[in-house]
């Protein structure tokens, strides 16, 4: 009898426990969600618990959440998938990709609303596993890579021409050890005419499961656009530097060279990879205006891009809306499709369960200038801002301390102002020094 009460005190306690709890630990409320995976295009609120999307639906509870954040007037989309980067910094190798010109990818994510980002070849087998112990283990951004079919990565010419260190058993090998981090095979500024480096990284990819990602390297007749993506590749690689216009993306007639939309017809993918030399408004503009619009948004982020034409993702972003792209097109391109692309279906969508990776974006007005890889700019009236990322549930980049108090309303000595289930922001010392280690 004892027993059957005390189970029953218990059951009670436990249920008004859970009770108390919030159902939510973070809720967006009022702004104008865009999630192309589920049609949705219209003013919502979305609600996180536990580092996934918990709901997406008109007027959610406040009352049910331990923190509201109001992002009326603001755009809400999942966090921004970027399948084009260069992150294996910290080698100190000078000139290479694997070294002084790739980034860290902290500094240059959260702060323009990317959660999600791929590196485009700068390791290969070889190398791969000092890259993923030296920043993308250490990386709070989600890092995936493209392993490059060069066993030596991305380190300049003398290791990208040499056609000896491209195997694809080990390449394959690799990425199928590390089958969901490794998401493709990279094959890149090969400056020879022979098709070696594609037909390794293809029997790799094959072996592997996963999509081939072709730089093309050096233009040469023996090996010619069209026959890249409408004979060597398959249906889920992916032609990046697609408006590059260094491999005859034009004809000579100032139309898509054909073998492109053949290729768009085959299911081969076309990436943006708009990088410090990869992006030319000759080609860009004529292309849209033929209805050729890229499959994926990319940025090719590395030191040469960073401060030139490219800038950021919202930079690249911005210029397909000065194109007269609408803004949920930039949005499908920049979130779901890469999601895809990369055989990540989970991300790239603000579905119940998905990891709770948001955007809110802000459209400025008024008059904005944009620049191609040569310095030539096109004019635009449009232009987008990251007010707030939230990555795996948790608030990491807050522009303008949307979800902080104001700091008249705290005592007088304060020190934190987050909370554990929802903020990644807050030092959890409130900011102070932290202790030295022992």
């Amino acid at each position: 009898m004892r027993s059957t009460r005390f189970a029953a005190l218990m059951l009670l306690c436990l249920t008004r426990f859970a009770s108390s709890q919030p159902r939510y630990d973070l809720l967006l409320q009022g702004g104008h969600v865009i999630d192309p995976k589920n049609g949705i295009s219209a003013v919502r609120d979305v609600a996180i618990k536990d580092g996934a999307i918990a709901a997406v639906g008109q007027r959610l509870a406040a009352a049910d959440a331990l923190k509201v954040v109001d992002v009326s007037g603001l755009y809400v989309t999942p966090g921004l998938v970027d399948i084009h980067v260069h992150v294996f910094a910290g080698t100190g190798e000078r000139a290479s990709y694997a070294g002084d010109s790739s980034l860290y990818p902290d500094g240059y994510t959260f702060r323009v609303g990317v959660t999600t980002v791929a590196d485009a070849g700068c390791s290969g087998w070889r190398n791969f596993e000092a890259f993923k112990e030296h920043v993308i283990d250490r990386s709070k951004t989600r890092v995936l890579v493209f392993l490059n079919i060069v066993g030596n990565g991305m380190r300049g010419g003398k290791f990208e021409n040499d056609l000896a260190d491209m195997e694809a058993a080990p390449a394959a090998e690799m990425a199928k050890k590390y089958k969901g981090l490794i998401v493709g095979i990279k094959t890149a500024h090969y400056t020879g005419p022979e098709w070696t480096p594609v037909e390794h990284a293809v029997e790799a990819g094959t072996a592997a499961g996963i999509p081939v990602m072709v730089d093309f390297g050096n233009d040469h007749p023996e090996r010619p656009l069209a026959d890249l993506v409408t004979k060597k590749l398959r249906p889920g690689d992916i032609y990046t530097h697609c408006y590059s216009g260094l491999r005859h993306e034009l004809d000579d007639t100032g139309h898509v060279n054909p073998g492109m939309i053949e290729g768009r017809k085959r299911g081969v993918i076309f990436d943006v990879g708009h990088g410090g030399g990869s992006f030319a408004w000759r080609i860009a503009m004529p292309a849209m205006q033929q209805k050729f619009f890229p499959d994926s948004i990319s940025t090719d982020l590395h030191i040469g891009s960073m401060n030139s034409g490219m800038k950021d993702m919202l930079n690249v972003m911005d210029k397909f809306l000065a194109m007269g792209m609408s803004l949920d097109d930039v949005i499908v391109r920049s979130t779901w499709n890469p999601a895809k692309e990369i055989h990540h279906e989970e991300l790239g969508n603000l579905s119940v369960g998905s990891p709770a990776d948001v955007s809110v974006l802000r459209v400025e007005t008024g008059k904005f200038g944009f620049t191609d890889m040569y310095g030539a700019r096109l004019a635009g009236t449009q232009r987008l801002a990251c007010e707030l990322t939230v990555h795996n549930g948790k608030v990491v980049y807050d522009l303008n301390g949307i979800t902080r108090p104001d700091w008249t309303t705290l005592p007088a000595n304060y020190r934190e102002t987050g909370n554990a289930a929802w903020d990644a922001v807050t030092p959890a010392n409130g900011g102070g020094r932290a202790p030295a280690k022992k």
